[in-house]
């Protein structure tokens, strides 16, 4: 059996696969050439970079899995695969921790206004540096204010988790029921549970003092001008989940009108070329989406993956 690990896989997963067997290549092979040489291959691994649509499914009939190394499957024609009999699997916990802590390096990053005194101190720190002493001089604090968590998934889960630490009031929003009861589990073994609240997405845009989004792309922005309107003036907003989800022209009015004090941006609607009106505005912390890229949730994709892979062919 030949897999393709084609946005790589850990060194970890890479080994538990050989040694069961398979022969895995991590040579990864741009998109507008998959049509041609992933035939060749039974299993295919990816992140978010590789697409793996209805034309490539069908140009690949020995394909048996698809496997996506982390939580959202946009990137694949899921119901399709399956309904051609190709398993797909995903590895949704494995990098919940990562995205959640890259939630708050954005918080952290917005509150203290690091987002733009890192591009201001190189070019001004030796001519302006009491200017911008006391222009970066009214940060507020996380503790006792409102994270509002939209999507309360693993990763929401993870995010909320860390409000509660910081204490922060923890508002959630999902689609269904979920729930609210967490476990806070210290480094002595010690735990402490908590009940976070769940409301309506209105009554969360509307208490929030920070906003976090941890849901799939559905098709058109979750956030719009209309759930702008709603929120506190001077709310701070992070997507670390998927790109769409905001609408991004909105957001930009938002933060022109002083509406959002900050946004943290981990993804976008144009991957991998980001519009440059958010590249380049001031109240905006960004990031390359690398929610899920630590060393240690990777390790977890990889091991995960390849449990995953091994089980499956074992048994076919």
């Amino acid at each position: 059996m030949r897999i393709l690990a084609n946005d790589g896989i850990d060194d970890q997963g890479k080994l538990m696969l050989e040694n069961a067997g398979f022969q895995v290549d991590t040579t990864h092979i741009p998109q507008d050439e998959l049509m041609e040489k992933l035939p060749q291959y039974d299993v295919i691994t990816v992140r978010s970079a590789t697409k793996v649509r209805k034309e490539l499914i069908d140009a690949c009939p020995n394909l048996k899995i698809i496997a996506r190394g982390g939580v959202g499957m946009d990137n694949i024609d899921v119901q399709y695969a399956r309904d051609k009999g190709i398993t797909v699997i995903n590895t949704p916990a494995a990098s919940s921790i990562s995205v959640a802590e890259l939630v708050f390096a954005h918080l952290f990053n917005g509150v203290r206004f690091l987002y733009d005194s890192q591009r201001k101190m190189p070019v001004e720190g030796q001519t302006n540096f009491a200017g911008l002493k006391k222009a970066y001089a009214k940060g507020v604090e996380l503790r006792g204010k409102t994270l509002g968590v939209i999507g309360y998934g693993r990763i929401g889960h993870e995010t909320a988790k860390m409000g509660l630490s910081l204490g922060m009031n923890v508002l959630v929003a999902d689609t269904f029921p979920v729930n609210t009861e967490i476990s806070l589990t210290f480094f002595d073994g010690q735990s402490v549970k908590f009940n976070v609240k769940q409301v309506p997405l209105e009554e969360l845009l509307q208490n929030a003092d920070f906003i976090s989004l941890h849901v799939p792309f559905l098709g058109k922005p979750l956030i719009g001008a209309e759930e702008f309107s709603k929120m506190k003036n001077g709310v701070g907003i992070v997507n670390a989940s998927r790109g769409g989800i905001i609408d991004e022209t909105a957001l930009i009015n938002s933060l022109d009108s002083g509406k959002v004090a900050f946004a943290g941006l981990d993804v976008f609607e144009n991957e991998p070329q980001p519009n440059n009106l958010l590249l380049t505005n001031a109240k905006i912390s960004l990031s390359p989406h690398i929610g899920a890229a630590t060393n240690e949730a990777q390790q977890r994709v990889g091991e995960e993956l390849a449990s995953l892979i091994i089980a499956k062919l074992a048994g076919s």
